[in-house]
């Protein structure tokens, strides 16, 4: 008789066990599974997965068929598993100069021609402030000035800021509002705070960007770094001073890629019409010069972002195995590494209503220093962190929120794409605890290959990042912003709040 109530204690805890693993199909994802995926995106074969070269294309194959064995569906508008995404591929003039009164400068040491056709003009110089107009603010940089055929010179930025997100992101409108105003040639002062070699090397390369319906800028639109503080002054000070800029313009090139997803529905009546937008980069930086012939040149991108995407898989699977209340759209983008393109283009065209989207839990990271924990970049900013604490906790991780602050990691991945259209979003990163020589050792190396990963460490990742989709698609609780956070304001306009 004593052996009954220890039989009893036995079922229900098989019972219970049983349970668990049906609630949380999480359990069931396996460390050779993880380690097949990563292996097989990582491997040489794909050469570094460069956004516009074959072995992108490969994966993003990869990608649809893994969403099409689990059976998600298209979504509309997609031709298939894959969104297009124009791009176009931009090329530096094969010759540029500029000469500011009697100074010559030297290309890429000194200045860079961004855009614009050939150009070969000697015209007067004008300051122009920051360049900017806001009519609705009634702000315009440009009133009382004359700047028809003469070349405009501007400080970075805008009345928002100087941040490096809002000067690059001003990029693009600064060269229309020159030359709607009749000037041949919009050159930028570098003022940032971040090496010119950086910037130089980053821009002065052959680049990509979405292809707009819009004829492209033909003003010419270059950045300069003085050599000293006296260079412009003169121009600064409204004195008439003689500017010299020749180039051989920039060459362009349509350029088409794709951005897979697929959509997973909801299991609640009700809660099936809001989406949660599981995101994940998948390109990488492709292939280099090594020091040595014998050298390895493949970026193999295992860490960044080869991870990420393996738990994207993991989550599309275990998810797709017991649906959650609401559904689940996978995007896997692309040209992350080249200007966060691919989410931005879905945000700006989105296959989905974006009003209904209500979280953008996004995976991405530069590789880890700690396997006990994973890094939540947005901790604190939405009402997501309990979700995240639970679900990590489940597979014996902690979180380290918000790592190297200074390096402002929110803005610099995809769930800003989604974060500025209002969408509460964060993202969920191997355990770094800071940019340390570990990082630095696999960050956009040549070493960061599928073998230097712990792959106990990659499963454990991969199923947490998986239970905290799940969580977030069952929760009744509120993901919006928290009070005061900077995208809160659109977040009130996405959902009318």
């Amino acid at each position: 008789m004593k052996k009954y109530p220890l039989l009893f204690t036995f079922l229900l805890g098989t019972l219970f066990s049983y349970a668990q693993n049906q609630t949380q199909p999480e359990q069931t994802l396996s460390k050779a599974e993880m380690e097949a995926h990563l292996r097989f995106l990582a491997s040489d074969d794909l050469k570094g997965r460069r956004t516009g070269e074959p072995g992108n294309d490969i994966a993003a194959a990869y990608i649809a068929a893994q969403l099409a064995a689990y059976g998600y569906q298209s979504l509309p508008g997609a031709e298939g598993y894959f969104q297009p995404v124009p791009l176009e591929k931009i090329q530096p003039p094969v010759s540029s100069f500029l000469q500011i009164g009697k100074t010559a400068l030297e290309p890429g040491k000194n200045f860079l021609i961004l855009g614009g056709g050939a150009v070969d003009v000697e015209t007067q110089a004008v300051f122009a402030g920051q360049g900017w107009v806001d009519e609705a603010a009634g702000h315009d940089d440009y009133k009382g000035l004359d700047v028809k055929g003469k070349i405009v010179f501007v400080l970075p930025g805008t009345p928002e800021g100087s941040e490096p997100g809002i000067i690059f992101r001003a990029m693009k409108t600064k060269p229309r509002l020159a030359e709607a105003r009749g000037a041949v040639a919009l050159i930028e002062l570098y003022r940032m705070s971040f090496p010119w070699g950086m910037f130089s090397r980053y821009f002065g390369q052959e680049s990509l960007q979405i292809a707009s319906k819009e004829a492209s800028s033909q003003i010419t639109y270059g950045w300069l770094k003085e050599p000293d503080k006296t260079l412009i002054e003169s121009i600064q000070n409204n004195k008439k001073t003689k500017v010299k800029i020749s180039s051989s313009g920039l060459r362009r090139k349509a350029l088409q890629v794709r951005n897979v997803a697929g959509v997973l529905p909801g299991a609640d009546p009700q809660l099936k019409e809001e989406y949660i937008l599981l995101s994940a980069h998948f390109d990488h930086v492709g292939t280099g010069v090594g020091p040595e012939a014998s050298a390895d040149t493949i970026y193999n991108g295992a860490r960044d972002n080869g991870m990420g995407t393996v738990a994207l898989l993991a989550a599309a699977k275990s998810l797709a195995l017991q649906p959650p209340a609401r559904s689940v759209i996978i995007l896997a983008v692309n040209a992350e590494e080249v200007g966060l393109l691919g989410s931005q283009y879905y945000a700006e065209n989105p296959l989905l209503p974006l009003d209904k989207t209500v979280f953008n839990l996004n995976t991405d990271g530069a590789g880890y220093n700690d396997t006990t924990v994973v890094a939540i970049v947005g901790h604190g900013r939405t009402g997501a962190d309990a979700a995240v604490e639970q679900a990590t906790q489940s597979f014996g991780l902690g979180v380290f929120p918000n790592p190297a602050p200074e390096q402002n990691l929110f803005d610099r991945s995809d769930n800003v794409s989604f974060a500025r259209k209002g969408i509460p979003a964060l993202c969920f990163s191997p355990g770094a605890t800071g940019f340390d020589e570990e990082i630095g050792k696999y960050y956009h190396q040549t070493a960061d290959n599928p073998e230097s990963v712990n792959f106990d460490y990659l499963q454990r990742f991969c199923q947490a990042f998986a239970l905290t989709a799940r969580h977030l698609a069952n929760t009744r609780d509120s993901l919006f912003w928290k009070a005061g956070d900077k995208y809160e304001k659109a977040g009130k306009a996405l959902y009318n709040r």
